[in-house]
């Protein structure tokens, strides 16, 4: 008996003695941060563990020789040869990636769970396109079309006619970019494209979540998050049309402290179109302290200042005979923009999580805009040809606010509810007066060849309010799943909008108050083997925004503005699913959806190029979506994505005129709706030539109505582009061609309802040469 007691414990001390703690961090290849939850597996033992918040972990083996086995969803799966310290790069897997969705707080989450239309642009795809500008990354997105004004201004088309509609919601982690009432069609100049990790796109209304106004979409940039370890990156980057721009970054974690930061200046100088010099500069910082592994805050900063001049819109004489001048050379854009995140976050346990946001904002933004020039060419006895009208005008605000979230997991049908509020309290100011010009004619006396300011006109004010605006809103979202694969997602948002108003042209002072409950219902249904079917029925609210409310009704006297306006509300219905094909060497997305709209908001262009606001009764979006990516091997991948949509009147009474022609719209196309789109790019890696990269990208845009009564069309266009790029150590030297043809196309065609009405074009850019060199450092740790 004694000597098998002691055979036993020699045998465990044996063991014990033999095995190790093998310690070590997992990060993502591309961007170096921690990956969170990803699962380390003995490969000839039973231990098994997960990595923490800082990607770290700890587990121990028996065997000297083991091995360990480390995978995470998206991520390609790796096996390691297991020592005391181990620091392990992932490297995402292209066809996998479309299957995680990364929330605001980074935490992962299946899309087999997610009952939505979403695309995800990662890090690899954002760091090989070597972007001038954000919407070169938003076109490579299935289903949307962002058309360039130059200079980083923008429009957006996500199951929306192209243009600069108000049913949009940029965000920054999860955070609302600009407050409810405010919105800005050019809120993505102020994105700092450097310190970009990923982008997620959400097609169709997410109000039920994050609230009015996202309605065609909403963008949610997730920012570069702290380094597992040290990382330096510095570059420049330039065109051969006076384009140049240094960017940097760098980040690292020491201890329980984390940091990154990023930023970029770009200048553009005697560029192809006259008058548009531009000036940016755009810093992100990011802080995180850990105090326990459960317990952490997170700081953001982020500072942008920009400033460019207007060129504007050309007719199509200059248009098609590429004369790509300017009849203004005073006109510009300018903003000034600080933006501040403080989050606390604490895990409760593994099903447990629970987070705050403090939030501030400060935007100035000032402009003389081209867009804001009146001329009409017909003589009389109240209109001089040779004089015009414009506008200078300033919107600035300042907001504050918080938003709170718990999400509970619960073992009943393997559910989990999600309950969040949020206070946004902002001051807007907004001023605008008229300017008068003079108006230097062509010699046929019908077009106009140079505007010059004559006079400004403070004591004329055309808009000057002060606005305070409190949004406070309540959601939930409860997910269960009543049949094994089959999940349901019910959710809902409560939105109050409380406006209280001084209106400084006509001396009132008053309160708007929009409210509205937006609720979803959705399920997935898990096929197995990267198959998922879904369908969703969701709202979207959105009220006007205070430009909209305040801006006088033309031709109005005592002037009229238009407080009357009434919130669009949409019912959004959609069905879809993807599936992963040839051992996950395809993957194929598709979604049909139909949104109703009601009392879409609408400019209406007038004869002086003045606009009316409309709202159209009934509105139909109807398209199906589409995306594949294909990856055969190591040295291919090609991607195809793209939409096909109608956006129809149903009910839209233009005209209270019995006689007019055009007096209700019903059944014609919006305008500025091309019927189909895509982005198309095929890359190829060459083993033979390591670290070398080269793509093909091809985008089409179909024709579209330029005005509300179908009378003209616009043919549309083809674009190609073409990049390459070689990695030597930390070296990086790369090259776009973009619109390699030299096609001649614009962003947008648009004319008015009249039979006088002209054509006017947004330019697009010629032929480009882009040339950057980059130095990449990457410590170890």
């Amino acid at each position: 008996m004694k000597q098998l007691i002691y055979t036993m414990l020699a045998t465990f001390l044996h063991i014990n003695l033999q095995a190790q703690i093998i310690k070590g961090k997992i990060l993502d290849n591309e961007t170096k941060e921690p990956i969170i939850g990803a699962s380390i597996q003995s490969v000839f033992g039973l231990q098994s563990t997960t990595s923490n918040s800082e990607g770290e972990f700890s587990i121990s083996t028996t065997n000297t020789a083991d091995s360990l086995k480390i995978s995470y969803i998206g991520y390609q799966t790796l096996v390691v040869v297991s020592k005391a310290e181990l620091v392990i790069s992932l490297s995402p897997n292209t066809q996998q990636l479309q299957s995680v969705i990364i929330t605001a707080n980074r935490v992962a989450g299946l899309r087999t769970q997610s009952p939505i239309a979403i695309s995800k642009l990662s890090a690899k795809l954002i760091d090989e396109s070597k972007a001038n500008m954000v919407f070169e990354l938003i076109n490579k997105t299935p289903g949307v079309i962002m058309p360039s004004y130059n200079n980083e201004q923008h429009g957006m088309a996500i199951r929306q006619p192209m243009g600069t509609s108000a049913y949009y919601l940029y965000m920054e982690d999860g955070i609302p970019i600009r407050p409810l009432g405010i919105f800005n069609h050019n809120a993505l100049l102020e994105i700092n494209q450097f310190a970009i990790s990923s982008i997620e796109v959400v097609k169709g209304p997410v109000s039920s979540i994050y609230g009015p106004e996202a309605v065609g979409g909403a963008i949610n940039f997730i920012m570069q998050k702290p380094t597992l370890v040290p990382t330096a990156k510095v570059g420049v980057q330039f065109d051969n049309w006076g384009f140049r721009r240094i960017q940097f970054g760098a980040g690292s974690k020491i201890k329980k402290f984390g940091f990154y930061i990023g930023g970029l200046s770009s200048q553009q100088t005697n560029s192809w179109m006259a008058n548009s010099d531009y000036d940016k500069t755009s810093i992100n910082a990011r802080l995180e302290y850990n105090f326990t592994e459960k317990t952490r805050v997170i700081g953001n900063f982020i500072y942008g200042k920009y400033y460019s001049q207007m060129s504007g819109s050309v007719d199509s004489t200059a248009f098609y005979s590429r004369k790509y001048l300017s009849t203004s050379d005073f006109t510009y854009r300018k903003s000034n923009a600080t933006r501040t995140r403080l989050t606390l976050e604490h895990d409760w346990n593994s099903n447990s999580k629970s987070f705050i946001t403090f939030f501030q904002r400060n935007n100035k933004h000032g402009q003389n805009p081209s867009y804001g020039i009146r001329w009409n060419p017909t003589p009389s006895t109240t209109n001089d040809p040779k004089k015009a009208r414009g506008e200078i005008n300033s919107n600035n605000f300042e907001s504050y606010g918080a938003i709170a979230q718990h999400s509970q997991k619960f073992d009943f049908l393997k559910s989990k509810l999600i309950v969040g509020g949020v206070i946004d309290i902002s001051k807007n100011d907004y001023w605008s007066y008229r300017i008068d010009l003079n108006a230097e004619l062509d010699p046929t006396n019908k077009f106009v060849e140079k505007y010059t300011i004559d006079k400004e006109r403070p004591e004329l004010p055309i808009a000057n309010y002060n606005g305070n605006i409190k949004n406070y809103a309540v959601y939930l979202q409860y997910d269960f799943e009543p049949l094994a694969k089959l999940r349901f997602s019910i959710g809902g948002r409560y939105d109050v909008m409380d406006l209280d108003y001084i209106n400084n042209v006509n001396a009132t002072t008053g309160n708007i108050t929009y409210q509205r409950f937006t609720p979803k219902l959705g399920a997935t249904y898990d096929l197995g083997k990267g198959t998922c079917l879904y369908a969703n029925y969701s709202q979207g609210f959105s009220p006007p925004s205070l430009t909209a409310i305040f801006r006088p009704k033309p031709n109005t006297t005592p002037v009229q503005f238009y407080t009357n306006l009434n919130p669009a509300y949409f019912n959004n219905y959609e069905i879809g699913g993807w599936v992963s094909l040839l051992k996950n060497k395809i993957y194929v997305d598709v979604t049909l959806y139909q949104m109703d709209g009601q009392n879409e908001l609408l400019n209406i262009r007038q004869p002086d190029n003045s606009f009316d606001y409309q709202s159209a009764g009934k509105t139909l979006h109807r398209g199906i979506e589409f995306g594949i990516t294909a990856k055969p091997n190591e040295q291919f991948w090609f991607r195809f994505g793209g939409t096909t949509a109608l956006h129809r009147f149903e009910d839209f009474e233009l005209s209270k005129n019995p006689a007019d022609k055009y007096k209700n719209l019903q059944g014609l196309e919006m305008p500025s709706s091309p019927r189909w789109s895509w982005n198309t790019e095929f890359t190829y890696y060459p083993k033979w030539f390591k670290n070398f990269r080269t793509s093909l990208e091809w985008q089409y845009v179909s024709s579209w109505y330029q005005n509300q009564i179908n009378t003209v069309k616009y043919e549309g266009y083809n674009l190609l582009n073409f990049r390459v790029g070689y990695k030597w150590k930390g070296i990086e030297l790369y090259s776009n061609i973009m619109n390699i043809t030299n096609e001649l196309f614009a962003n947008s065609a648009s004319r008015g309802n009249n039979a006088t009405d002209r054509t006017t074009f947004n330019s697009g850019t010629p032929r480009t040469f882009v040339f950057g060199v980059q130095y990449n450092l990457v410590g170890k740790k």
